[in-house]
């Protein structure tokens, strides 16, 4: 293959962002590629198209745009993919038209990460494959070790146009679409069909090879279709993990009754082809629409407030909570508009974001966003800010320390609470470290909220709940309390979003 002109593309496409939208990939496979100054096969239909679409002549054989200037890379830092949505490639197109997708054909079709495990069913994932695909659903096949027994990774992947995965330690896989990456950006995981085997090895959270990694790290809905012998199906283990898995909010599929290729008769046949397929489309459409319609507006971070033009008062919240709601509302189709504090985090896809520091800034921000549907307040906002001029800088000296004047910042869960636009859902978050329900059910009161997410700062093992990765809370709604475990925080954020569509169902 002709080498390519990577950095050309890059800056035609927008920037290094939209590349890795497009392809599905990671920043360290864009790096590999502009080290190469090649790009994988696989990519290149969807360059092509991609650079057509916006407005280039480009020769396939080799993705060179003809005939067409396109600027200097360094003109727009490409990283930023604030800049790169704005700015006006040669021929006038804008790059927004990547942007407002993270499909990975970058055709804006729903997509499915197909786990095909290791039975004799193995076979009939190839036809959900080809099915699927008559919907315009793009499909990307991850096989486990037996599975590729009974059908090739070819063979899936000739039937959906992507790579097969199937090692969890392939070092070229991992380096143009990490296993994390795989989990994450997809729509569903549909496992196909889903063995005895692997609904054990999933429900007790085993992470043993590339497909069960992806179950464990994904934050999409998961879809399975059980497959086995009829003794296998009714074993009280299985039946067990049955029930483990499906509590955990995984969608069972089958399994039906019928003769088996074993030849005794039974329940623990896979379901036919179009019934899964049925299914999968429903779950989609209802994934996607459930929201739509509605503005929420998030609040998430830390609020800083300056005391001189070096110093400032803060706290340790990460945002990976409130990231993590604004993600799970947008992918059900809501209009989010992100209202965040300085946070090391990207912001989710398909969201409206507003960066702010202080608690007054994020006041504003948040009255701005008005009218909305839903608001939840997951920042943790700065009770106090310094009085007075905050510019220059405070000088250490004899006198000792200064004096620091606070005075009170504006509460936004309140403000909200009582506007003439009141958001019909109004939703807070009680940070304590002690009484949690009594001093939750107070807050709410006194903030006049509808719901309140109350969490423990310290967790019984002495550990932060700030910066971590996972969260447990008392959730309360009108007279009820519910007791939400410990969980992984975007685990919490779905179930969040599944009370909040119910609500609005």
């Amino acid at each position: 293959m002709k080498k390519h002109d990577v950095q050309t593309i890059i800056t035609a496409l927008g920037g290094r962002a939209q590349l890795q939208a497009l392809l599905s990939v990671g920043a360290s496979a864009v790096s590999n590629y502009l080290a190469r100054d090649e790009l994988p096969q696989r990519a290149v239909g969807p360059v092509c198209a991609a650079l057509r679409a916006r407005g280039f002549t480009v020769d396939p054989t080799c993705l060179e745009i003809i005939g067409q200037r396109v600027p200097a890379a360094a003109s727009v830092p490409l990283d930023n993919p604030h800049m790169a949505g704005n700015r006006q490639i040669a021929n006038g197109a804008t790059g927004s038209a990547l942007l407002d997708t993270h499909r990975s054909s970058g055709t804006g079709q729903a997509r499915v990460l197909l786990i095909v495990g290791g039975g004799i069913a193995a076979y009939k994932a190839l036809g959900v494959a080809r099915r699927l695909q008559d919907h315009d659903i793009a499909v990307t096949g991850v096989m486990t070790r037996s599975a590729s027994e009974f059908v090739t990774p070819l063979s899936l992947a000739a039937l959906t146009g992507q790579k097969a995965y199937t090692d969890l330690f392939s070092l070229t896989d991992e380096a143009e679409m990490g296993h994390i990456q795989l989990a994450r950006q997809t729509d569903l995981v549909l496992v196909v069909p889903a063995t005895a085997n692997l609904m054990a090895r999933t429900a007790n959270g085993l992470a043993d090879d590339l497909a069960t990694t992806i179950l464990l790290a994904t934050t999409a809905p998961v879809m399975m279709a059980p497959a086995m012998n009829q003794a296998m199906w009714g074993h009280p283990a299985t039946q067990e993990n049955h029930a483990v898995l499906v509590a955990r909010g995984i969608d069972m599929i089958g399994p039906d009754d019928g003769g088996m290729a074993c030849g005794e008769e039974g329940t623990g046949r896979l379901s036919p082809t179009d019934g899964i397929v049925d299914a999968v489309v429903a779950k989609l459409a209802g994934r996607h629409k459930a929201l739509a319609g509605h503005h929420a507006i998030v609040t998430s971070g830390p609020t800083i407030e300056p005391i001189d033009s070096v110093r400032f008062i803060a706290n340790r919240s990460s945002g990976k909570q409130g990231h993590a709601i604004a993600a799970a509302l947008a992918a059900r189709g809501a209009k989010v508009t992100l209202v965040s504090g300085p946070v090391s985090l990207p912001h989710p896809p398909h969201v409206t974001h507003v960066a702010v520091e202080s608690a007054r800034e994020m006041m504003d921000a948040c009255m701005a966003a008005l009218p909305a549907d839903i608001a939840i307040c997951a920042a943790a906002v700065a009770d106090w800010h310094v009085a007075g001029d905050t510019s220059g800088k405070l000088k250490k000296d004899h006198a000792g320390p200064p004096r620091i004047e606070l005075v009170e910042n504006p509460d936004i869960l309140a403000s909200l609470s009582a506007h003439k636009k009141r958001p019909q859902l109004v939703i807070g978050f009680a940070a304590e470290s002690e009484n949690l329900q009594a001093n939750a059910a107070a807050k709410r009161a006194r903030k006049g909220c509808d719901w309140i997410l109350a969490n423990a700062v310290t967790r019984a093992d002495g550990s932060s709940v700030f910066d971590s990765d996972s969260n447990g809370a008392l959730l309360l709604a009108g007279n009820s309390c519910e007791d939400w475990p410990q969980m992984p925080k975007i685990a919490l954020a779905e179930r969040l979003a599944d009370r909040i569509e119910a609500h609005f169902g």
